[in-house]
């Protein structure tokens, strides 16, 4: 589990398939200590660490999680974002992120506010429900409130201090980022649909 505040910006190393799956050696910062089995969040994908070394980690993904997220894109020099998972008694500073990541979407529109930005997000209509504006989001691991939402898309603002912590400086139009919506939002939503299919039963 994660908060979706994100603590470090590094880089992939190297990538190699195995088989089906993707091994994935990505730098680390300087000040963690990781252990074998590890939960890391890399651009919101909630990913193992399998093997280590001073300078850095590596992961790995199956088939599914290359299927539904960003993670069959990551090459030699991309910028991810890096969490470590929670522990009890930490600060919540965001919002739960599992780390299961709903669907990869595409950047609509970046719009430059100042020294901040506003980016929209195409939505597929099965996730539409769960987006639901000043409510919660998760976009490469990163939580952010919905400013607004209209049909098939929905925005986020960007403080600087995001853009500076983030990899979500770097996103222009047609770029695609991990999406995870707010379990929070899902488990009522969920509850909704269930109520409905009953008095849909009883008819």
């Amino acid at each position: 589990m994660f908060s979706g505040i994100i603590e470090a910006q590094e880089m992939v190393v190297s990538t190699e398939a195995s088989g089906k799956c993707k091994r994935v050696r990505i730098q680390k910062p300087r000040s963690w200590r990781l252990s074998r089995g590890e939960s890391i969040s890399v651009d919101g994908i909630c990913s193992t660490v399998v093997a280590k070394s001073a300078s850095s980690f590596d992961v790995e993904y199956m088939p599914q999680t290359l299927e539904k997220t960003t993670a069959r894109l990551l090459k030699e020099g991309t910028i991810v974002n890096l969490e470590r998972s929670l522990r009890y008694g930490d600060r919540i500073h965001g919002h739960f992120v599992a780390g299961h990541v709903d669907t990869i979407c595409h950047v609509f529109n970046v719009e430059r506010k100042g020294r901040s930005r506003v980016i929209s997000i195409k939505i597929p209509q099965e996730l539409s429900a769960y987006i639901v504006p000043r409510g919660s989001v998760a976009v490469n691991g990163v939580s952010l409130t919905v400013a607004e939402k209209s049909r098939g898309r929905f925005s986020v603002a960007l403080i600087p201090h995001t853009l500076k912590m983030t990899n979500l400086v770097t996103l222009k139009r047609d770029d695609v980022v991990n999406i995870e919506v707010d379990m929070l939002a899902r488990y009522k939503g969920s509850g909704r649909v269930a109520i409905h299919a009953k008095k849909e039963a009883r008819r």
